[in-house]
């Protein structure tokens, strides 16, 4: 997985108006989940404030990142949990993220990608991705950046679906069932098939 570093600052007041405060001065009110445990046995929340302009890069983008979050000098590591949007804005207005160790294993979702020239496409059909994302499970220095799935063999009205995919050291957290990805006959392909019988 790629890493990314955020810095943070702890926050000591809490509440909306301190969150609104914080968000005209372009800081976002953040919290970090860790193993820590308080005594109702929930994970305890560091909270704290990042600038806007840097998770922007780690929210707006089709990469999964590993978070190095410095908040006041004390480096966590962690990866994104929960994002809060504006109802009508779509400002980003929280973040929750999560503290992760390399022993322990997390679940989250990997991009897909597609290599190869599926035989279908070449038999005039038209590849289609049904799911963008994978959820795998495993300790996060072991999962890569992309699921590389190759869709060479794939032919016209065929489909790959999670259960046939297998990556080494990670555990497939999506149902065996979804479709990944698909060849689809297309007009151009059907009118070929009909003139091969044909013929």
């Amino acid at each position: 997985m790629k890493e990314i570093t955020l810095t943070g600052k702890k926050r000591t007041e809490l509440g909306k108006k301190a969150s609104r405060d914080m968000r005209r001065e372009g800081l976002v009110p953040c919290n970090i989940y860790g193993e820590k445990k308080g005594e109702n046995g929930l994970p305890e929340a560091i909270s704290f404030a990042a600038p806007f302009t840097e998770l922007r890069k780690i929210v707006y983008t089709p990469h999964v990142y590993v978070i190095k979050i410095n908040i006041d000098g004390t480096e966590h590591t962690a990866i994104m949990k929960e994002l809060q949007f504006h109802p009508t804005t779509d400002a980003l207005l929280h973040a929750d993220f999560y503290e992760v160790t390399p022993e322990k294993p997390i679940v989250v979702g990997i991009p897909v990608k597609l290599n190869g020239l599926a035989q279908g496409v070449r038999d005039g059909g038209r590849i289609n991705l049904s799911i963008r994302k994978i959820n795998v499970k495993a300790p996060y220095p072991q999962i890569p950046e992309v699921l590389d799935i190759d869709v060479t063999n794939l032919g016209l009205g065929k489909s790959i679906k999670v259960g046939a995919l297998s990556f080494e050291g990670l555990e497939l957290v999506t149902s065996p069932e979804v479709v990944v990805c698909s060849v689809k006959a297309t007009r151009a392909s059907r009118s070929a098939a009909a003139q091969a019988a044909q013929g």
